[in-house]
């Protein structure tokens, strides 16, 4: 796996709308500096929802980018889902809570999966979106920043998957209601590394 692009943002405001948002990604050139709450520069303007230590860096793989291109019946560009990095080799349907990505000298462990909501629907010009990524099962996913440093584009990384309980990426959206998940499971799941916003999830 390797990375494909890194994407940031000024804040800008949404069209129709007086609130300002991060969610224009655009492709930068050259490395980045990526510390605890993420990359540097890169505008976060809701932290009630956004941002924070666990959820500093939100990443697509590749075959999300390829699966939504082929689901919306054109090409998506870096950055179109808000999405700081592309991982080229890399699908978040096959990803699970507490599993690991390398680079030279950033470390980032996965952590929830990224929640649709009204912003992503007017970014895509679709009222109706939000739903329908919610139960596509291609999220993509937050990542905490276990070590900081400079991270660029074509840089390789190294995968290392979570040895506790299993928590896939899509079950997060799909299955995080209290009535769909057995105690036992609510139990389980937070034994992993889950973004504290999700725990709530489960603490109810």
């Amino acid at each position: 796996m390797k990375i494909q692009s890194i994407c940031r943002a000024d804040a800008q405001t949404l069209p129709g709308k007086t609130t300002k948002t991060g969610i224009f990604k655009h492709v930068v050139p050259g490395p980045v500096m990526i510390d605890a709450e993420g990359i540097v520069g890169d505008a976060v303007c809701n932290r009630k929802h956004h941002g924070g230590p666990d959820q500093a860096i939100y990443a697509m793989g590749s075959a999300d980018l390829d699966f939504w291109s082929q689901s919306l019946g054109y090409a998506v560009e870096p950055g179109l889902f808000g999405e700081n990095l592309v991982v080229d080799g890399l699908d978040s349907a096959t990803l699970y809570v507490g599993d690991r990505l390398y680079a030279t000298e950033v470390v980032l462990e996965v952590t929830a999966a990224r929640i649709p909501c009204a912003t992503l629907s007017t970014r895509l010009g679709d009222p109706d979106f939000a739903p329908r990524f919610r139960e596509a099962g291609h999220p993509g996913f937050y990542c905490r920043v276990l070590k900081g440093g400079f991270l660029q584009a074509g840089e390789d990384l190294a995968f290392e998957a979570y040895r506790g309980t299993k928590l896939p990426i899509p079950v997060i959206l799909q299955r995080f209601r209290p009535m769909r998940l057995t105690q036992k499971e609510r139990a389980d799941y937070l034994g992993t590394p889950l973004a504290e916003r999700f725990r709530t999830m489960l603490e109810v």
